[in-house]
């Protein structure tokens, strides 16, 4: 089989970005872009080397690819970023520790996980 690679697009990188941090209970996800929205650097736990799901959402699993994915993102030249966090899983609070720690200046910090207003109906009840 004839695999195609195409060409990887140029990505126009700046001092500032934003950093999409996503927990859930089976795995983290990081993500920085620019200013549009262009992914520079991306990692997961599963990229990291991290296997299964009990070794996935641990903050050491969380460390490792906070430290992966900010390497390279100051690779690219990033200084600041504006974080978004979403998802409840362990090790949200070692991924900013993390980056602090790297040298990349935090400017913002929100948290966008999806919060249910009401939630689904429940199911009928039972009879007997």
């Amino acid at each position: 089989m004839i695999s195609k690679k195409g060409k990887k697009k140029k990505v126009n990188v700046s001092a500032d970005g934003r950093a999409y941090i996503r927990t859930t209970y089976n795995n983290i996800i990081i993500s920085f872009t620019n200013e549009n929205g262009d992914v520079i650097a991306w990692s997961s736990a599963g990229k990291s080397g991290f296997k299964n799901t009990k070794k996935k959402n641990t903050p050491y699993a969380s460390q490792i690819t906070a430290n992966d994915v900010v390497a390279t993102a100051m690779k690219y030249g990033v200084k600041n970023v504006k974080v978004y966090i979403s998802g409840a899983g362990t090790g949200r609070d070692v991924v900013l520790r993390t980056i602090l720690d790297s040298g990349i200046h935090i400017t913002e910090i929100t948290d966008t996980t999806p919060i249910p207003h009401n939630g689904c109906r429940p199911p009928k009840r039972k009879r007997n």
